[in-house]
């Protein structure tokens, strides 16, 4: 935990001028794929995600490690080639997880916010799922460890695949030529995370293309199709934590209201958006049908509000940072208490981007559990041992942080109001 944290520590900055730079180059070239609140929805998600893995919330129900030791046929010689081997396996396993996310209702609840911006940017590539808890598919790894690749070449190899899959979530690269046949390339993904009919449940790979050849997944980009982005189900929400538990509460709902013992029990493993009939015509869910006219999700806001959730943002990052940066001098409990904080952060500022009636709430509980760590503790997780009086300036932070939230929720309460009554 303590060493991917540090790897964060350098990737974070990285993604976020990269991101950056996409705002900057789109505006220059007039072609902006990068919407101020998205994006920012998109970071937080990051966020999160990067947050929950650090702290090592996922359990791995068959461990890699078990495999090599107990399973292995062979153990390759050649240290260079245990990471080819690694990289050919996380990338076939990232197809099949990938394609088994897609189908099946429970595990699309885990890759959801993945697709849940209406936009197709480097920032979205950063919407990470929170919601999964038990890592089921680590028998797909099951050929390099018949090979004896040992768990810390996996471990190793693993971030660099991931990392290697945010270039390509732009719509400023066309197709590529020759590389088309062989890599994943912003084309091919821009097919996988647009609705259109054409293109809906395709191109599955990660890093290689030829995998949905092979498997039959593949499609390409139409010159008279334009890929139109998100759900089909829309999320209607800034807030990622939200999104990542959309799809489940929908399917709690859903086998706890039919009627039907059966349906109670399949809907969990039928093709992904399946509904029992008795609910589905009692409990209707908005679909987009019409995938060319339909309307984004956006929220009107003044740009003193923009510049403040700016500023939530980077005392975010600066929060997060001194976590990963001295998790093992944390330590535990005070890695979770942290963990959840940062987790009230991004809900409490994201409801406010929503313009949640309960906004203030979060706001206060936020800012409540951060008085209550310093006043408890006395400092801020060791932060004044870093830099006096630190934790003065949080508690500050804090203060000041409630009472702008308050004057932007009655701001804005007036502002829907003044909307009603015109209306």
């Amino acid at each position: 935990m303590e060493q991917y944290g540090k790897i964060l520590l350098i990737a974070m900055p990285a993604f976020l001028l990269l991101v950056l730079l996409e705002k900057w180059y789109g505006w220059y070239r007039g072609n902006d794929t990068v919407r101020n609140m998205d994006m920012i929805s998109s970071l937080s998600s990051g966020i999160t995600n990067a947050t929950k893995d650090v702290l090592g919330l996922s359990i791995t129900i068959l461990g890699y490690n078990w495999m090599v030791n107990h399973l292995a046929i062979v153990h390759v010689q050649t240290s260079w080639l245990w990471y080819v081997i690694a990289f050919f396996a996380l990338d076939l396993t990232g197809y099949l997880v990938h394609r088994i996310d897609h189908e099946y209702n429970i595990f699309w609840n885990a890759h959801i916010i993945h697709h849940s911006s209406e936009e197709y940017n480097l920032a979205c590539a950063l919407r990470q799922s929170v919601s999964t808890f038990f890592r089921l598919f680590t028998i797909f790894l099951l050929p390099a460890a018949l090979l004896g690749v040992p768990a810390q070449v996996i471990a190793v190899v693993a971030p660099l695949h991931l990392f290697a899959q945010f270039w390509y979530h732009t719509r400023h690269i066309n197709k590529m030529g020759f590389l088309e046949k062989i890599i994943v390339t912003p084309s091919h993904h821009r097919v996988h995370h647009a609705i259109n009919k054409e293109y809906l449940d395709k191109n599955y790979g990660q890093i290689f293309i030829f995998w949905d050849k092979w498997f039959g997944t593949y499609q390409e980009e139409l010159p008279d199709v334009p890929a139109v982005y998100g759900i089909t189900r829309p999320a209607q929400t800034w807030n990622p934590i939200k999104i990542n538990f959309m799809h489940l509460g929908l399917l709690i709902k859903d086998a706890w209201r039919t009627k039907n013992w059966k349906d109670k029990c399949r809907i969990w493993f039928m093709p992904t958006g399946w509904r029992p009939t008795d609910v589905a015509d009692k409990y209707p869910v908005f679909k987009i049908d019409d995938v060319y006219h339909f309307e984004k999700y956006d929220t009107q806001n003044s740009t003193l509000f923009n510049v403040w959730i700016w500023i939530q943002l980077i005392v975010l990052f600066a929060f997060v940072s001194h976590f990963f940066g001295h998790i093992a001098d944390i330590g535990s409990p005070g890695m979770f208490i942290y963990g959840g904080f940062i987790f009230l952060f991004v809900y409490a500022y994201t409801e406010q981007m929503d313009k949640s009636n309960t906004a203030w709430i979060w706001e206060i509980l936020k800012s409540s559990s951060g008085f209550c760590i310093i006043f408890l503790s006395g400092d801020w997780f060791g932060l004044n041992k870093i830099m006096n009086g630190m934790s003065l300036i949080i508690a500050v932070y804090l203060f000041l942080s409630t009472l702008i939230s308050f004057y932007f929720q009655i701001t804005d309460t007036k502002q829907l109001e003044k909307q009603s009554t015109n209306y």
